[in-house]
């Protein structure tokens, strides 16, 4: 048999010439959540920007406003982010050219999953979550893998490099027909203590609730180490 010390040295010497697998859509890191209230449905993510462990920025833009009423929240490789949220802003204007309609948030759900499923060879290594108004006020939500297999929920859905932690934060304190400021205080205290164990999302935060009189945009100041 192998006595502790020899065994402890081969787990390091396997550790050295087998790094650990990553996926690459956790090589910039992100948090997100979508949730709805009554009236109101809003969305949440951190502002960092990695490479793995290394912190290179803390105001990276994740979600990005689609209409007044629908905003997509981008998790996964950034390069990916920003290429997915340029195509989008072309897609959407193209839709409303050529429909001479305002694009509802189901509908834009329908488009963003059609796009990534184009791309299913060489996929987009995004995982979107979409959050809006319908025109009759009530929430839509919507969360969708890299090659676009939506799931609808009516409560809150999450993406991100520690979507283990967003569900158990948000299981807690979700409460249904949620108004607007206590939707915003939710949210902000689901991201916040669910970035907090994980070590590559987190740096700040910032929340986007949106109700039929406008959005209501909030920074959140996060733990900076």
């Amino acid at each position: 048999g192998h006595s502790a010390p020899s065994l402890y040295r081969e787990s390091c010497l396997l550790l050295v010439f087998y790094p650990l697998k990553m996926s690459i859509l956790a090589y910039n890191g992100a948090a997100m959540i979508a949730m709805a209230g009554d009236g109101c449905v809003g969305i949440a993510a951190d502002t960092r920007l990695g490479a793995q462990a290394q912190t290179v920025s803390c105001n990276f833009q994740k979600l990005h406003r689609i209409t007044p009423t629908c905003y997509v929240g981008l998790a996964g490789l950034a390069t990916d982010v920003t290429t997915l949220a340029k195509t989008l802003a072309f897609r959407k204007n193209m839709y409303e050219l050529r429909e001479e309609r305002k694009l509802k948030p189901k509908t834009f759900s329908a488009m963003l999953s059609t796009l990534l499923y184009e791309k299913r060879f060489g996929p987009y290594f995004c995982e979107p979550i979409v959050a809006g108004l319908n025109p009759d006020n009530t929430p839509f939500l919507s969360g969708m893998d890299l090659i676009g297999a939506p799931v609808f929920a009516s409560d809150f859905v999450v993406s991100g490099t520690c979507t283990a932690n967003l569900f158990g934060t948000c299981e807690s304190l979700y409460r249904p027909n949620l108004g607007p400021d206590e939707l915003f205080e939710t949210l902000s205290q689901a991201l916040l203590a669910s970035v907090d164990r994980d070590a590559l999302s987190g740096w700040g935060g910032i929340v986007h609730i949106i109700t039929k009189d406008g959005v209501t945009t909030r920074e959140l100041k996060g733990r900076q180490d």
